[in-house]
């Protein structure tokens, strides 16, 4: 990486600070102000990393994300109900075998091998 990449990104790290710093310096306004300077801060620093060559490349990596999203084919919500019901019945099936492998565990080991009765 160049020197002005990493001395842009260096200020890009510098002005989401002070945005933070902002935050605070701001402690008796209102709210909207305080957040209003976080934000002024990130958007500052992502515009100075944007200039740089690792910052294209994060703009260019998440154009093309956004066009992958695009792309995917979500669920209908008959078929999201059905799957979630499918989940949940085989949940309450293994959770049921569980319970009886337990017990049975539990009788064996304890009423039948060693005798312990439970009063």
């Amino acid at each position: 990486m160049a020197a002005i990449d990493i001395f842009k990104l260096v200020i890009a790290v510098a002005l989401v600070a002070c945005g933070i710093a902002g935050y605070y310096w701001l402690g008796d306004s209102a709210l909207v102000l305080r957040v209003l300077a976080v934000v002024a801060g990130i958007g500052a620093g992502a515009a100075m990393a944007s200039f740089s060559i690792p910052g294209r490349e994060f703009v260019v990596f998440a154009q093309e994300a956004v066009v992958e999203v695009k792309k995917v084919v979500w669920p209908s919500r008959k078929e999201t109900v059905q799957t979630t019901a499918t989940v949940f019945a085989f949940v309450v099936v293994m959770a049921l075998f569980l319970w009886a492998s337990d017990k049975t565990l539990e009788w064996v080991l304890y009423d039948l091998i060693l005798g312990w009765k439970r009063t």
